[in-house]
């Protein structure tokens, strides 16, 4: 028989493994504080980044900057009806 075992990731750790396996642009809520104040944060526009790199601990984004916390994010168009 065999066993395989899923781990639920979540948040800044969801972010490390998608990188590690390869996703090259990854959207993500960002901060400094924590993966919580990423995703409730959401003042001014600022909040989001494309990560594509985590090194030494931190999350980098395609403008060079570091951040300790990113959490990936799904944006879509809204539309009416």
């Amino acid at each position: 028989m065999r066993y395989e075992m899923y781990i639920e990731l979540r948040g800044s750790d969801l972010t490390r493994a998608m990188l590690e396996r390869g996703d090259e642009k990854v959207w993500c809520a960002i901060s400094d504080e924590s993966d919580k104040q990423a995703i409730t944060d959401l003042t001014c526009n600022d909040f989001m980044a494309h990560i594509v790199a985590f090194e030494d601990g931190f999350f980098y984004c395609t403008g060079g900057m570091q951040w300790l916390h990113a959490v990936p994010a799904k944006i879509i168009p809204m539309t009416f009806m």
